[in-house]
């Protein structure tokens, strides 16, 4: 019996010890391209990556970003953002994506999907660029 739990015990390290962010979930080395908002198309670019556990880093229609993001999977949250400030056309679009991505608390990854929502029905899907 003991030898069981010294096994189970021994087997569940690994999974402590890792990335338990979305980075660690399916969604480091990749960039995730921003295709609907509230369920209307994002004609604009804008972009995720989690390079590595609690980092994530994107570009806006305007401007790059970087943050932290250290909830366990599937909870999601954007903090400590700082960004570059560049005027452009579409800053409304790239007001609409920050805000956006500020209000989201949970998130699903498929292989070529991430959904970013929250309880009020807000919902931000991306996808994997090739």
């Amino acid at each position: 019996m003991r030898i069981a739990i010294a096994l189970a015990v021994t087997a569940l390290l690994p999974r402590c010890a890792g990335d338990e962010t979305l980075s660690g979930h399916g969604a480091s080395d990749a960039t995730w391209h921003l295709s609907e908002l509230d369920g209307a198309s994002f004609p604009a670019r804008a972009t995720l990556r989690f390079p590595r556990k609690g980092h994530i880093t994107g570009d806006g229609p305007c401007n790059s970003f970087t943050g932290t993001q250290s909830e366990p999977y599937p909870w999601f949250r954007v903090e400590k953002v700082a960004s570059t400030r560049r005027a452009c056309p579409d800053l409304s679009r790239e007001t609409a994506f920050f805000d956006a991505l500020a209000a989201m608390t949970l998130a699903e990854i498929g292989q070529d999907i991430l959904i970013l929502s929250n309880t009020d029905g807000q919902e931000m899907i991306f996808t994997r660029q090739p």
